[in-house]
């Protein structure tokens, strides 16, 4: 499981946002491309399409938050 760009691991309770393996593989991509000759503007700008949820169950407990099970049944990273 990929982590989060914005990994919960130094207090963040909670993180939202682009799979960082997904931003890579398509920047590689684009790379690729203007290297076998394609213009950088013929290129299309491509929104992210994976995202994660992470959550961070320390922070959660240290502030007295319960985290309902919908939720962390819909979490991608739960941080101990």
């Amino acid at each position: 499981m990929a982590k989060p760009l914005f990994c919960p691991g130094r207090g963040i309770l909670v993180s939202y946002g682009p799979d960082a393996v997904e931003l890579f593989r398509t920047a590689g991509a684009y790379v690729d491309k203007i290297l076998k000759g394609i213009k950088p503007f013929d290129l299309p700008v491509e929104q992210p399409i994976k995202y994660n949820l992470a959550i961070n169950l320390r922070t959660a407990q240290a502030i007295g938050l319960t985290v309902s099970a919908s939720v962390l049944a819909r979490a991608d990273v739960l941080t101990e």
